[in-house]
């Protein structure tokens, strides 16, 4: 391993070096067992006084990190810091670290300023206190990322949620690190045998969603002479979607239900001059007559259900205090009262 410090940068070189040579063994190329350089040799090498190197050493073995042995010199320990080294999660959070230095470099951030900038977004972090992690799983990456949002929403400070979708944790192994190291996992019921298996590490638990506040406006809103073309990608949610448009628009009563692979869709649509369609069937716009009203059959995660299923959870872990959502729960309206 190569041994530097940087006198341009605003810190120590005690800490320099010290986290040099802490990184070396976090990242394996310091291996347990290694020798390192004696402290003349070190201190001659860096151009620091041999008490800086000893001063860093004495730190380094009150942490297990190092061991001198008399007579021998100084080595590598069986740390931790050691052993995971060698995990493919460490490896990928060192790939991130240089992918950041290399970004830096490229908008023109000098290595001293990208520095202040880590130190200081840490110090943020950590003013944060600790947060639970919760991922939420769906089928469809933007339709995901707005259940997270309203989940996060709902849940306050001290909890974050990030939204992951069951293809991408299939595909990607840094994707399924990710959810499999989350402290919960939130999907839809009828996912929830498929979602436990792709994250066997993360507790897994459902809630219901329904169709949400800008999808009911939108349906109520609709002409009672419209023409409405109700479109899903899977089957067996067209008879659930197209339940729900009569229930939210009764006026209307002309509707068509049809899915991407329904035979004759195109004719479907050019006679609709609204088409509904689920999340996960976009594609199904740009096939719209001229002047063709189209409305996205979005649903939000239910109120209570967060309440009754994730926030006892979330408490539990310390994340949130007992009062941290009392009072503040808009009253919930069904949809038969709108």
């Amino acid at each position: 391993m190569e041994f530097f410090i940087d006198r341009d940068l605003p810190v120590p070189l005690r800490t320099q070096l010290h986290g040099l040579i802490e990184y070396g063994i976090a990242c394996g190329e310091l291996i347990p067992g290694e020798a390192l350089p004696s402290v003349r040799e070190l201190a001659e090498k860096i151009g620091v006084a041999p008490m800086t190197v000893s001063q860093v050493y004495a730190d380094l073995k009150a942490e297990g990190l190092i061991d001198a042995r008399p007579g021998s010199g100084t080595f590598v320990t069986d740390s931790l810091q050691a052993r995971l080294a060698g995990r493919s999660d460490q490896t990928n959070l060192h790939r991130h670290i240089d992918a950041l230095i290399e970004e830096s470099r490229a908008l023109g951030i000098r290595s001293a300023e990208f520095v202040s900038l880590v130190s200081s977004r840490v110090f943020y972090r950590e003013s944060l206190g600790q947060r639970m992690r919760i991922v939420m799983i769906g089928l469809f990456p933007e339709a995901t990322a707005s259940y997270a949002r309203f989940i996060a929403a709902r849940l306050g400070k001290g909890v974050t949620v990030e939204s992951l979708t069951i293809s991408a944790i299939e595909r990607d192994r840094e994707t399924r690190a990710r959810a499999n190291s989350a402290d919960l996992a939130i999907t839809f019921a009828n996912r929830h045998r498929e979602v436990a298996t792709l994250v066997p590490n993360t507790k897994v638990v459902t809630i219901s969603f329904t169709p949400s506040e800008e999808t009911r406006m939108a349906l109520a809103s609709l002409d009672s002479l419209a023409s409405i073309a109700v479109v899903s990608r899977f089957p067996d949610f067209l008879p659930i979607m197209k339940a729900g448009v009569q229930r939210f628009a009764p006026h209307v009563s002309e509707i068509a239900g049809a899915t991407l692979e329904t035979s004759g869709l195109d004719e479907i649509i050019a006679h609709a001059n609204v088409v509904i369609f689920a999340s996960g069937a976009e594609e199904v716009t740009s096939r719209l007559r001229r002047g063709a009203q189209a409305i996205e059959y979005r649903h939000a995660p239910d109120v209570a259900d967060i309440e009754r299923v994730i926030l006892p959870i979330v408490r539990a872990a310390g994340g949130l205090p007992p009062s941290a959502t009392e009072n503040t729960s808009p009253k919930r309206v069904s949809a038969m009262d709108k």
